[in-house]
């Protein structure tokens, strides 16, 4: 099968950003990482320095979704961020906050609501679970990270999937990476997530905490 075509490297990392783009936002991969490095590989792109940044994946996102799936978006936004206030609020003994996608304005068609917890123990939250009939379940996470995430959590808040990431409470204060980039990822409290819903203002990015 013969090698696709390499564009002009000043278009290269603007069409691997695009592409990746739409990957995230029609395939659900949430990995940056791993949908620019296959976009690449499609693109035929070999050298690394062509590879864009996270931040070049994120404004290629927002743009894909305004211009493919405007009000689509829009109305799955507001879905996802409220089924986000509902589970905070079931869960608000136990800290949470919201993250992730939902919370940037990025998610697309099979985002997760993302929720970070910081109980005094992630034993508490499972105990709560089995206590309500919560039907969850448990993953694994990853231990190459210090301050990393003590235990994983996924079930269906209706048709939405939700993830919780349960962390010691001394990691609260903590900034810490996204999966998709070098940044801080971004978390907002309840009452944050809860003026989101009700028509967000601008004023509202200050409670946003990172």
């Amino acid at each position: 099968m013969p090698r696709p075509a390499v564009p002009h490297r000043s278009n290269l990392r603007r069409e691997i950003a695009a592409l990746a783009a739409r990957m995230i936002a029609e395939d659900g991969v949430t990995d940056y990482g791993f949908a620019k490095r296959k976009a690449a590989r499609q693109l035929g792109a070999v050298n690394a320095d062509e590879l864009p940044n996270n931040a070049e994946i994120e404004a290629e996102v927002r743009t894909y979704l305004a211009v493919f799936q405007d009000e689509e978006h829009l109305e799955r936004q507001h879905a996802l961020r409220l089924a986000a206030v509902e589970v905070m609020r079931e869960l608000e003994t136990f800290r949470p906050y919201l993250t992730g996608a939902v919370l940037e304005g990025t998610a697309g068609r099979y985002s997760e609501v993302e929720i970070d917890l910081f109980p005094e123990s992630a034993k508490e939250v499972e105990i709560f679970f089995l206590n309500n009939d919560v039907v969850y379940e448990h993953r694994e996470p990853r231990r190459n990270q210090p301050d990393g995430p003590e235990a994983i959590l996924v079930f269906d808040w209706g048709d939405i999937p939700i993830r919780l990431r349960i962390y010691s409470p001394d990691v609260e204060r903590l900034s810490r990476r996204g999966s998709h980039g070098a940044r801080q990822m971004e978390r907002a409290r309840l009452s944050v997530v809860e003026a989101l819903v009700n028509d967000s203002t601008p004023a509202i990015a200050a409670g946003i905490q990172p």
